[in-house]
């Protein structure tokens, strides 16, 4: 009776189908991480230094007195995150853990929710259920969950910012930038880029106030205050050769020469900032695909070419790689996608039988696909940009696309797309 009642009376499309199908999958993907996979118990934890930095808080004890010479996980967090994150240890370890876990899974479901509005999908369409599955069975956000750190958190706030940034709202995008930016400071401000080419002001007032304020009112509350920026702070410029995917990290692992590292990290650089040249000269009037692309490039730059960049920090990607929606996104092409399996994935090459090559392949994976990514849209775009100047449609206030990604080109059957389109560049309709 149960299977006769899921038999349509009339023909199904396919996006109905998959619509059908995938939202259990999603749905029973997200209650095993949630409550399954994090709640178990794991060898890393950086969970553990976050709750005894706000129970020392609390106690008026010292907090930032780590040794930096063991591999476990440190406490970085800055006086402005200490103040914010203090709450935590007003209850016991064990529930102060499940609480976080919990608050970081509802933030990714609220930037999940906040990118299907962003790209103009509804829960109805088959990018809901989709992307939800695509989130939770990612390398990023299960172990965001399992290692139990903020980082779900900041991708709500790096989100709502675009959202913010985008209707002008200008202050409030600023508030969540500098929640953010008070938190984790060094990986989230390149983002103030963005706004700085745009010409919003108002985001610095408060993007900037908040981590000054919050950094104030922890000075006289915490007993080491000055410890963090004698002390942290320097570690926190430094490099290490484990944990580390940025290229100086697996450079000092793998031993390669100095002169060779430099010379990588800054053709890299020269090519990231090409990129993001092309997309403020050509596409910043294109204003999600160029805020999620620009800020894809940001994070990816400052995860590769910084000091540390580790594989869970991939969650920030997010936004420019669902810009594969759009006609112009620089993710259509595999080679994006072999950069997307090599940090997004959750599955292990380290190898029984060739120990040695499973070991370089699960250890240069992410460094190499967050490269890879960056190369790609330094190459998509300049050779979009050499056509244009092959074809002389290099004019100031057009991009460099061809004319059949534009809306108004596009046939009248490709301009609208079932249950929501992509804003300011019309996505392909599903085949039904």
């Amino acid at each position: 009776m149960f299977l006769r009642q899921l038999e349509p009376r009339t023909a199904r499309t396919t996006a109905e189908v998959l619509n059908f199908a995938l939202w259990p999958l999603a749905v029973l993907t997200v209650l095993h991480r949630v409550f399954i996979k994090a709640v178990n118990v794991t060898i890393t934890d950086d969970f553990k230094p976050v709750y005894n930095a706000s129970l020392a808080f609390l106690n008026h004890r010292a907090i930032y007195a780590e040794n930096f010479n063991s591999t476990d996980p440190h406490y970085l967090y800055p006086p402005s995150g200490t103040l914010m994150i203090a709450p935590l240890a007003i209850i016991d370890p064990e529930k102060s853990r499940w609480c976080f876990i919990l608050i970081n899974a509802i933030a990714i479901l609220v930037a999940w929710y906040l990118l299907l509005k962003l790209f103009n999908f509804t829960l109805n369409s088959v990018a809901a259920p989709a992307l939800l599955l695509a989130m939770f069975m990612s390398e990023t956000v299960i172990n965001t969950l399992v290692f139990t750190n903020i980082d779900g958190c900041l991708l709500m706030a790096m989100v709502a910012f675009i959202h913010l940034l985008l209707k002008r709202r200008d202050l409030w995008a600023g508030v969540a930038l500098g929640l953010a930016i008070a938190v984790k400071g060094p990986l989230i401000a390149p983002l103030l880029l963005i706004p700085l080419v745009r010409g919003q002001w108002k985001v610095f007032i408060t993007a900037l106030g908040i981590p000054v304020v919050l950094n104030l009112l922890a000075w006289p509350l915490i007993v080491d205050y000055g410890r963090f920026w004698s002390h942290t702070l320097p570690y926190l410029a430094e490099s290490r050769d484990y944990f580390n995917s940025a290229i100086v990290g697996n450079a000092m692992y793998y031993g390669v020469a100095e002169w060779l590292t430099w010379t990588i990290r800054i053709v890299l650089g020269v090519m990231v900032l090409i990129s993001l040249w092309l997309l403020y000269r050509y596409y910043r009037d294109d204003e999600v695909f160029f805020i999620c692309t620009a800020s894809g490039i940001l994070f990816g730059g400052t995860m590769l070419l910084g000091s540390l960049g580790q594989m869970y920090y991939s969650m920030f990607l997010i936004p420019m790689i669902m810009t594969v929606v759009q006609r112009n996104s620089v993710m259509r092409n595999w080679p994006a996608w072999v950069a997307v399996f090599g940090f997004m994935s959750y599955d292990k090459w380290l190898s029984d039988r060739w120990q040695s090559i499973g070991r370089d392949l699960e250890y240069l994976r992410i460094t190499f696909g967050w490269g890879l990514l960056l190369i790609v849209a330094f190459c998509v775009l300049g050779d979009r940009y050499l056509a244009a100047r092959r074809e002389g449609r290099l004019e100031v206030g057009k991009t460099l696309d061809p004319a059949w990604m534009h809306p108004e080109t596009a046939p009248a059957d490709q301009a609208s797309v079932h249950n929501g389109h992509a804003r300011h560049a019309v996505p392909e309709t599903v085949t039904t």
